[in-house]
């Protein structure tokens, strides 16, 4: 596992389907080409659903985790 550093980061902790996903797409759209987005997640759907989303828009995950407490996701934005 590396230490990735973010350039921003969403919490959607709490959140069913498909709101990870609605705010993903809100909050990639904010930063720039290249950027890394660290997306926190309780969701058990994410840990398909963003993969999927990264390859349906052309983004890239760049690590996913799992923890005690949920999910976290960099993904580089395309």
């Amino acid at each position: 596992m590396t230490d990735i550093k973010a350039d921003s980061k969403l919490d959607t902790s709490g959140k069913c389907c498909p709101m990870p996903i609605v705010e993903t797409n809100v909050a990639i759209k904010k930063i720039n080409s290249g950027d890394i987005l660290e997306i926190v997640a309780t969701d058990p759907g994410t840990v398909t659903d963003i993969p999927a989303w990264c390859e349906r828009t052309g983004h890239t995950l760049v690590e996913s985790r799992t923890s005690e407490g949920g999910f976290q996701f960099y993904v580089k934005k395309g």
